[in-house]
């Protein structure tokens, strides 16, 4: 065979394996007997370790008897450099790499020998991991004392270190060969405790860190241990009465030496000193303390101070003067007032720095009353405090001054002044309600008692003539304020009765507002609705009409109709709908009825059965008959509108219905007022609107109209989608 000598590193590459020739004298070996292999990527390296291996893929016809990887810090590493074994054989194989130096770059091959001779694969390459230590800022340091240590890292993977902490010494660079303090095993933070350490001196550290291929050191550091200089403030005093005040200190550094005691030095001159003084504990940081005993109207002087092992330190002076004890307040304007009582009430706004011994109130009918005229006392402090007097006198004028001692004396708020109330009671007739032939019910209302002055009787007084007083047919409803309803009976039939409330308390009798109201015809009856209202009924001429205004929220076989309250549907409803004046049932349901819109009198089911809604011309029956048989000095209205609820006419020349109303129909009419057709509300009080169920044309409906101002009637045709008026219904 052919000899090659003193020849450079060949690599030939022939079916993915490579075969690498030593520069020594050796026997070439034919390539295609040789195994055939692949290298296997660096992973989990460390700083130390690192993992490779192979593929041999073919063993060219000739067991495989060794295989493994061989590395170098050098490239293309051989057997001669260092190597592992792993069996023998074909197929896929793991090394592990071992005695490695951190932070080196490392050259990897896998190697396959057969009997022919030993393969390579490609080479692949790697660096070992770093360990990372970094030194912590010293912190806490006292006179001979530090905390300090490090944080100790890797590039990626973890580093088995035996041992860590710090080293320092009174030199650059220390070792462990100075002083030092261990901080446990492993990667991470940690801390030390340096001791013994020199007062007012300057120290070097360095963290550490030990694993098995040596120590490594963090980055230097410098600190000086501390003097044992203190640092504290006096604070201005607070809480300053005339025998009191609160003072304070902080004291934000020790100087390195514990503060063993700390206080206060106090004086009625300049400087004071520990000879004179207050303690407060021991440590840093803020503290204060309160002292009593002092002197009203004085000037203090105050000094905070702090002792550690090395000196006694004062912080700046302070001062301040104690209060002369001269008390606020202010008298409060009197409230709750009635006919024989009142709350009065004043404000302490500061005790002048003494306490409060006794607080309360003086009043007089005289002008700046003392202690010595009627008062009340409490126990109390500084702020508001009020008392009710009682035993007044009804309608008269009373000076009032808030008044408190303390050890100082007695001193007085402003005056203020107020009258009791006279007790004159207010009240109001209620309308008349259920009136029938014979009986009806009316009451009143006491807003008022005129200021506590109790009613001990109550009701309401009636007559066939003006004014009724107590000494006409009355009733009796008890006592106190509030409302109240009587019912009367044994009246006589087609009768204008007057009414009128009373109340009676200590300072005589009250008189309300004079109603009238006329009790029914002898034909009058009773009609129920769906809802169950009960209604009166009339007979005018040939006709038997309802007394009251429909006030129904169902149709008649039982069905809602539905209620609008919002303007802006109201006026784009072109469906069934009602609503009650003012959207208040509470106050217009029972004396004025609903308001409903034309569709409601379009479906035929608005009546109570056996009724219906009066046609236009079943309202000219009604109107002709009353002209020609119940006429009132020529006034229609006058003899349709009920007795009460109307409005005075705002033309006093006229003979609008304000005039000798007597509703010598019975129909009752009373003025409901109108929805428009935007929803808003209009004229209850002064106008009456009553639907027909007869159309004018496709877009208008005849109804009828009452005006306060006028003495007759009016008919009238509207636009039938929007508007809400009354409705009175007449016997099929």
């Amino acid at each position: 065979m052919k000899r090659i000598c003193n020849f450079s590193i060949i690599n030939v590459m022939l079916l993915g394996f490579l075969l690498t020739l030593t520069n020594s004298c050796d026997t070439e070996v034919d390539p295609k007997l040789l195994p055939v292999l692949t290298t296997t990527e660096i992973n989990k390296s460390t700083e130390s370790t690192a993992y490779s291996g192979g593929n041999i893929t073919s063993d060219a016809g000739s067991d495989v008897i060794s295989r493994g990887v061989c590395w170098s810090e050098s490239p293309n590493p051989t057997l001669d450099d260092n190597k592992t074994s792993d069996a023998a054989g074909t197929g896929v194989f793991t090394s592990r790499i071992t005695r490695l130096n951190p932070s080196s770059t490392y050259y990897v091959r896998a190697y396959a020998t057969n009997k022919k001779g030993t393969a390579y694969g490609l080479q692949t390459t790697f660096t070992t991991k770093t360990l990372i230590i970094t030194t912590t800022p010293i912190t806490a340091a006292t006179i001979s004392t530090a905390l300090g240590g490090g944080t100790i890292t890797t590039d990626g993977d973890s580093v088995n270190v035996v041992e860590r902490g710090v080293c320092w010494s009174k030199t650059a660079n220390p070792t462990l060969a100075d002083s030092k303090i261990a901080g446990g095993k492993g990667k991470g933070k940690y801390t030390c405790s340096l001791t013994e350490l020199q007062i007012e001196t300057q120290y070097f550290v360095r963290a550490y860190a030990t694993n098995t291929t040596g120590t490594f050191y963090g980055d230097e550091i410098s600190f000086y241990t501390t003097n044992g200089s203190m640092t504290i403030t006096t604070i201005a005093a607070t809480s300053i009465t005339a025998i009191s005040a609160t003072i304070g200190g902080n004291i934000p550094n020790d100087g390195g030496s514990p503060v063993t005691e700390r206080g206060f030095c106090i004086s009625k001159i300049p400087n004071p000193t520990i000879t004179n003084k207050i303690m407060n504990g021991s440590g840093t940081g803020s503290f204060a303390t309160n002292i009593n005993g002092l002197e009203a109207n004085t000037t203090y002087y105050v000094r905070a101070f702090a002792t550690n092992s090395v000196a006694t330190v004062y912080g700046t002076e302070i001062s301040f003067t104690t209060k002369d004890g001269v008390i606020s307040l202010t008298t409060i304007a009197a409230t709750s007032i009635t006919a024989t009582s009142a709350t009065i009430g004043g404000t302490i706004t500061s005790d002048g720095g003494a306490s409060i011994t006794a607080r309360g109130f003086c009043w007089s009918k005289n002008t700046n009353p003392t202690t010595g005229d009627s008062k009340s006392t409490s126990i109390g402090t500084v702020g508001s405090y009020s008392t009710n007097i009682n035993s007044l006198n009804i309608g008269a004028i009373y000076y009032i001054r808030a008044y408190a001692t303390n050890s100082v004396g007695t001193s007085y708020g402003n005056e203020v002044s107020f009258t009791t109330q006279n007790g004159d009671i207010v009240l109001t007739t209620t309308n008349p309600s259920s009136i029938m032939k014979n009986s009806a019910i009316f009451g009143g209302n006491i807003t008022s008692d005129g200021g506590g002055v109790t009613v001990t009787d109550r009701g309401v007084c009636y007559s066939t003539s003006n004014n009724p007083t107590i000494n006409d047919s009355k009733s009796s409803n008890g006592s106190g304020i509030g409302n109240f309803t009587s019912l009367f009976t044994g009246l006589s039939e087609n009768t204008t009765y007057y009414v009128r409330a009373y109340a009676t308390n200590i300072v005589g009798t009250y008189y309300s507002n004079e109603l009238t109201f006329k009790t029914l015809p002898p034909s009058g009856g009773l009609v129920t609705d769906i809802d169950g209202n009960i209604y009166h009924t009339v007979t005018i001429g040939t006709q038997v009409w309802l007394v009251e205004n429909l006030r129904t929220t169902k149709y008649n076989d039982g069905t809602d109709i539905p209620l609008v309250t919002n303007p802006s549907t109201w006026s784009t409803t072109l469906t069934p709908a009602y609503c009650w004046y003012n959207n208040d049932a509470t106050a217009y349901k029972n004396s004025y009825g609903g308001l409903y819109n034309w569709y409601t009198i379009k479906t035929g089911k608005l009546a109570p059965v056996g009724w219906h809604i009066p046609t236009d011309s079943e309202f000219t029956i009604l109107i002709n008959y009353v002209t020609a048989h119940l006429g009132f000095s020529s006034s229609i209205a006058k003899s349709l509108a009920s007795t009460n609820s109307w409005a005075t006419s705002v033309n006093t020349g006229s003979i609008g219905l304000d005039l000798t109303v007597n509703n010598s129909s019975g129909f009752s009419a009373l003025p409901g007022g109108s929805c428009n057709g935007d929803g808003s509300f209009n004229y209850v009080g002064k106008f009456g609107y009553w639907w027909s169920s007869t159309l004018y044309n496709s877009s208008y409906s005849w109804y009828y109209c009452l005006d306060y101002r006028s003495s007759n009637t009016g008919r009238y045709s509207d636009y039938k989608n929007n508007y809400g008026f009354s409705v009175r219904c007449i016997r099929d």
